[in-house]
């Protein structure tokens, strides 16, 4: 991850300090199927042992990439209120007059209806900008606009 640490909204954190945590369990999981080197059998048993280190190699890279980003999120501090970022809480009003309240993320999230991805066309328009700002981004119908009311706290309607 290069650039400036980067700060994270507080359910990404949490989203991610769950998936270390799963992740730790697994790893011990598979960890204790490996056998000595020694005691494995036929070839059968040979690929398994090598599949369950290609996993175990999977977990450890998982985990270290984790343990990482957490530790810039730490350092980079708390989201701006001021000035749209990722790690943001951002809530936008389109042409309709419907609001949301969306995250600015690094990476999408299939359970997270209301996360953005700061490399997706809105969270490009999104990035760097502030409370009043329009912005314009393409969506699959065509060109879109929407205008930033908040940045930080849900703001109610």
């Amino acid at each position: 991850m290069a650039g400036d640490p980067k700060p994270i909204s507080a359910a990404a954190r949490h989203a991610l300090e769950q998936e270390l945590a799963d992740l730790r369990d697994e790893r011990r999981l598979v960890a204790g199927t490996l056998q000595d080197a020694t005691d494995v059998g036929d070839q059968a048993d040979q690929a398994d042992q090598l599949r369950r280190a290609d996993q175990l190699d999977r977990l450890d890279r998982r985990i270290r990439d984790i343990t990482e980003r957490l530790r810039q999120a730490e350092a980079a501090g708390p989201p701006s209120t001021d000035v749209v970022g990722v790690g943001s809480t951002v809530t936008v009003r389109f042409p309709d007059g419907v609001q949301e309240t969306l995250q600015i993320g690094e990476a999408a999230e299939a359970f997270d209806q209301n996360l953005v991805t700061s490399d997706s066309p809105l969270g490009r328009a999104l990035l760097g900008r502030h409370a009043g700002d329009s912005v314009h981004f393409d969506t699959p119908d065509g060109p879109s606009s929407a205008e930033v009311v908040s940045i930080g706290d849900v703001q109610s309607a």
